[in-house]
């Protein structure tokens, strides 16, 4: 009595699918997906359950009650099925808490922000009880690729202490009433811009960062998006090859060369969406990349169809209108649908915040995306087969960033037998990154990033 009170002492209780008590119903599978931003825990069964969860703060924890059944070997593995490099849980236990319901008590590294809710079947799973587990305090990703880069920058020559001594006296500050004067005196032109940089805004370009040897400069961010991941593997080749798992190992091929990449001599650098086998919903993929001021998102995919005839590589941009095929139309329907079977929370508070944002696209945004389809394509041409000598375009909400240019590469269609043995090719996954950055480069040289300073202090 005295645990079960303090399990509700001071928590807040959510209720999940009480109109569809789950008596006798049966638990199929459990699966954990850990990764930094949130670990996700999913028990799925052959009918709806119905949930109660109760959060403790200190130490952190959440406990579930599962009603309507009984402890069975499927729900036992969930103990082991937790690493010990889990960013986000430290163990779970569970077992039979009355003679109907089981609890599960979810031991945490740190504070989070739960969610629990249940999905209806689709596509190849039946119903799914999800657990998302969200940090409290989240990371900045922007300061950790400024991190990156301070960290890979050749350190500073030592100066040289004749020049110091001659800048002592030539550069000696004057005194009196004057000085004062110009101290209060209104900035102007040049004087202006060295204090608050070309956007306007305050910078720490100053005597003090001068002196210290830090200063402002121009990173170039990149956003690869690598589709599907966890809950949703995407298409499945005939040998059993998985979208989500050849385009995550593209995308780190991509960020190997974008991070050892210049842009007129500004470093770049690539943000990936998903580092890891998790999913990510579509609304949060183009939120993280305008976090991070991306310069360009390019979502990376595989593409699939019902037969194994097509093959060959495309790239889509967005349509405002139509799209430009009935073919585009149709992948961008089967793409849009990730977030039903990846699982999102619908009734999650930022979910109408993620739709709005997927209806602020920009006339803009979809011409400068159109250059950069058209760079790639005629980079990826040299390494492989095009499906479509030009860029399609159609409604993607992945590639709704109002101020984005954004892309859709379907490297190569799973669905062909002797695409999906190049997709597993190492010798083709190089080759293809090559092109992508090629196809990066020549968009640059045409189009330069806009002026932009981002501190590196």
């Amino acid at each position: 009595m005295k645990r079960r009170a303090l399990l509700q002492a001071g928590s807040v209780v959510l209720t999940l699918g009480t109109a569809h008590l789950a008596r006798g119903a049966t638990i199929m599978t459990v699966r954990v997906w850990p990764a930094p931003e949130y670990s996700r825990v999913t028990i799925e069964s052959d009918a709806a359950l119905s949930a109660k969860q109760t959060f403790v703060p200190s130490p952190p924890r959440l406990a579930v009650d599962i009603e309507g059944i009984t402890l069975n070997p499927a729900l036992k593995e969930l103990v082991a099925k937790v690493k010990a490099d889990d960013p986000n849980i430290a163990g779970i236990r569970v077992g039979q808490f009355t003679p109907t319901v089981v609890r599960l008590v979810v031991d945490l590294k740190h504070p989070i922000r739960p969610q629990v809710f249940s999905l209806a079947p689709v596509a190849a799973y039946q119903h799914r009880l999800v657990f998302d587990l969200y940090p409290v305090d989240e990371v900045d990703p922007l300061e950790g690729l400024i991190a990156d880069r301070l960290k890979d920058a050749p350190p500073k020559p030592p100066a040289d202490p004749l020049d110091a001594l001659i800048a002592q006296h030539t550069q000696r500050p004057a005194s009196g009433p004057a000085m004062a004067a110009s101290q209060n005196a209104p900035k102007t032109g040049a004087a202006r811009a060295e204090s608050t940089g070309a956007s306007g805004q305050i910078g720490t370009k100053n005597a003090n960062t001068a002196a210290s040897g830090t200063a402002t400069e121009r990173l170039i961010i990149i956003a690869l998006d690598p589709g599907h991941g966890g809950e949703d593997p995407g298409a499945i080749g005939p040998g059993g090859t998985k979208e989500k798992d050849v385009v995550l190992k593209l995308a780190h091929l991509l960020r190997e060369r974008i991070n050892n990449a210049t842009v007129n001599g500004s470093a770049m650098r690539a943000y990936l969406t998903r580092d890891a086998d998790f999913f990510v919903p579509l609304g949060t993929r183009v939120q993280k990349a305008r976090r991070v001021q991306a310069d360009l998102f390019v979502s990376l995919h595989a593409d699939a169809f019902f037969t194994p005839d097509p093959q060959g590589a495309s790239v889509f941009a967005l349509s405002q209108g139509g799209a430009s095929s009935s073919a585009a139309r149709w992948m961008a329907a089967k793409e849009n649908k990730a977030d039903l079977i990846g699982g999102l929370n619908v009734k999650a508070k930022d979910a109408t915040v993620q739709r709005a944002l997927l209806d602020m696209s920009t006339t803009a945004q979809i011409n400068d995306s159109l250059k950069l389809g058209s760079n790639l394509l005629g980079e990826i041409k040299r390494v492989g087969k095009l499906h479509k000598p030009k860029v399609e375009q159609a409604s993607f909400a992945v590639l709704k960033a109002p101020d984005i240019p954004s892309v859709l590469v379907e490297a190569a269609f799973i669905s062909n037998p002797s695409e999906e043995v190049k997709l597993n090719s190492e010798v083709y996954q190089n080759q293809l990154a090559d092109a992508l950055m090629r196809g990066i480069l020549a968009y640059f040289a045409k189009n330069p990033p806009l002026a932009r300073n981002r501190t590196t202090s």
